[in-house]
């Protein structure tokens, strides 16, 4: 197999650059997931609970006990905080990948052609 021209050794660095990229932002999108799950998960069992129950929030590595309203608020804010984020990230997700293919095929077609492609 003949060498590498220097163009199509820079486009690989690139391409494996947004690799990293992308498996970078799907591990943020998988942790924001992560927690969404336990947001909503929080939220309905507070909501299980009859008024008047006493609640705690974890604050650091201590429980301190709190008004069930305000932690249903800063709990439901906290959800539309963590919604949002997943949403970005799942569009940054789409359109690394697209970027990633498009990529993959420049490259394949300036190996299998031997030169220079437009791009």
């Amino acid at each position: 197999m003949e060498e590498l021209s220097p163009q199509v050794q820079q486009q690989i660095a690139q391409f494996q650059a947004m690799q990293q990229q992308f498996q970078a932002i799907s591990s943020q999108k998988i942790q924001m997931e992560l927690q969404l799950k336990e947001v909503e998960r929080a939220v309905e069992e507070l909501e299980k609970l009859k008024k008047g129950a006493e609640v705690y929030k974890s604050i650091g590595t201590i429980f301190i006990k709190g008004n069930k309203g305000k932690i249903n608020a800063e709990l439901k804010e906290k959800k539309e905080t963590l919604e949002l984020r997943v949403q970005t990230l799942r569009k940054q997700e789409g359109k690394i990948q697209a970027k990633l293919t498009e990529m993959q095929n420049n490259i394949q077609n300036r190996i299998t052609s031997g030169g220079p492609q437009a791009g």
